[in-house]
């Protein structure tokens, strides 16, 4: 197995990836992109976001997607969007290969902060995290706003 850019290639196992992370978040239907959104957005002339992959005879066994971000306190961040290892795979440290990729790009950048976020319910992640020294917190919320959130919030207050 070895760690690796992703090419746009990847992108029909990286899609297939990310909807088993949408089965394990209890949202398998929640996915919409398509293999050539993933392509046009990953590897136009200014990518929305990067990704590596875990790879062993061809098959991508995880991914770890990224994209950078601007803090007004911290300067250039990473946001790790997806932390993914087949089902099959987990437990032989597949994620922790991906996860410390992103904590060395990080470092190479020299950002000042890597974030992520994580379902208060994977306790294995979190536990996992914060043995690394990562900090997870429980006093901040996400907050997001869907399609139709968009569309009425325009709507409203046009």
């Amino acid at each position: 197995m070895h760690i690796r850019k992703a090419k746009p290639e990847d992108m029909k196992q990286v899609l297939e990836r990310i909807r088993e992370l949408a089965v394990f978040e209890k949202e398998p239907d929640a996915v919409v992109i398509t293999e050539e959104d993933l392509i046009r957005d990953g590897f136009s002339e200014q990518p929305l976001f990067y990704c590596f992959v875990a790879e062993e005879e061809n098959e991508l066994l995880g991914i770890a997607l990224y994209y950078y971000r601007y803090s007004t306190w911290k300067g250039k961040t990473i946001h790790l969007e997806d932390l993914i290892v087949k089902e099959d795979q987990r437990g032989k440290g597949i994620g922790f290969e991906l996860y410390k990729a992103i904590i060395q790009k990080g470092k190479e950048e020299g950002v000042r902060r890597i974030e992520w976020a994580v379902l208060d319910w994977n306790t294995p992640a979190i536990t996992f995290y914060e043995n690394t020294g990562a900090k997870v917190f429980s006093d901040w919320r996400v907050a997001q706003m869907d399609e139709n959130g968009i569309a009425n919030f325009l709507i409203q207050n046009s």
